[in-house]
């Protein structure tokens, strides 16, 4: 009998040892670092049946950051690439542009007088680039986009700049039973087309800025929606957690971001009751992607860093806490 025990405990040893072993393989991208083992033991608190800090599917809710938290966003937001060749594919119908701006700066590649510009400039350029077409069209735009546009420093489709720790990560958090959303302040519109292919994450589990869209019937009574010029809703900064409220319904116990614009996200997410996860991807590799923080007009991470400090939020050191970059 006493055997037969010793035999039963070190069966349950062996199991328990290749358990765990292969938790941690579902992070391969991942070096073995503080980062990867506060994910992981995070999510084993929070699934563990009759555990103190265990939590319900229905509540397992994670969200993130697009933009430099799941794909790359230097030199410029791939979306403000996209708007500047749209500018440029549409410039024939509009041959006024040649003297306007901030339509001039683009067309000449003058991104000092475009930046001249201000925020009035920057939006007379998205609404431009974003309205006047259908739903249905505007999707075809951007897929058509993503399959050709090259990123100006990897020469890849912008959409292969994914990172893929992150994907591991999604893809983690979803065999344990969690419901995983973008929460971003790129447009919902332009995400929503690509999102599922390059993250498993349906359209309908993305939250996004957007603009006003408009029903409208053709001469046989065909209903479409065009997209108008009007900004509807920015969800940036304290728009996150407005966002998250409106169209998800529950706080999160897991978030994700990268900059000072995710740090009202965070603070939503941590402000709930049990266990909670908040993490910062800190772009530290300039020599596999980029190393920005503080002084960044993309992506800046300032306050976000030192709250996550204080508070003691996961950063994750691209350089240190990831094998690889891209897939």
């Amino acid at each position: 009998m006493r055997r037969a025990i010793h035999l039963i405990s070190a069966f349950i040893f062996i199991i328990s040892a290749i358990s765990a072993h292969a938790q941690s393989d579902s992070l391969p991208s991942w070096n073995d670092s503080a980062a990867k083992k506060s994910i992981v033991d995070f999510v084993s608190r929070v699934t563990a049946q009759g555990a103190p800090d265990f939590v319900p599917v229905e509540q397992r809710i994670a969200v993130f950051d697009n933009d430099g938290t799941l794909w790359c966003e230097q030199p410029i937001y791939f979306q403000f690439a996209f708007a500047f060749d749209r500018i440029r594919a549409i410039a024939p119908q509009h041959p006024e542009w040649k003297t306007t701006q901030p339509y001039k700066a683009i067309l000449d590649g003058d991104m000092k007088a475009f930046a001249a510009s201000g925020e009035k400039g920057l939006l007379q350029m998205v609404a431009a680039a974003h309205s006047g077409m259908t739903t249905d069209e505007f999707s075809r735009t951007v897929i058509e986009w993503t399959a050709t546009a090259r990123h100006p420093r990897f020469n890849r489709p912008y959409t292969q700049l994914v990172y893929q720790p992150m994907l591991e990560l999604l893809a983690y958090l979803r065999a344990n039973g969690f419901k995983t959303f973008i929460v971003s302040g790129g447009g919902v519109e332009f995400m929503r087309p690509w999102v599922e292919k390059a993250y498993g994450i349906p359209p309908e589990q993305v939250v996004g800025s957007s603009g006003t869209v408009a029903l409208q019937m053709d001469a046989a009574g065909k209903p479409s929606l065009l997209k108008t010029s009007k900004i509807e809703f920015i969800d940036d900064g304290p728009g996150k957690p407005v966002g998250i409220n409106r169209f998800i319904g529950r706080r999160p116990i897991f978030a994700f971001g990268n900059s000072d614009g995710d740090l009202q996200m965070l603070q939503w997410t941590a402000a709930g009751a049990g266990t909670r996860f908040m993490g910062l991807v800190h772009h530290t590799d300039a020599e596999r992607e980029y190393a920005y923080d503080r002084k960044s007009k993309i992506g800046k991470l300032d306050k976000a860093l030192d709250e996550a400090t204080v508070r003691g939020w996961a950063v994750i050191d691209m350089k240190k806490d990831w094998k690889t970059i891209f897939p």
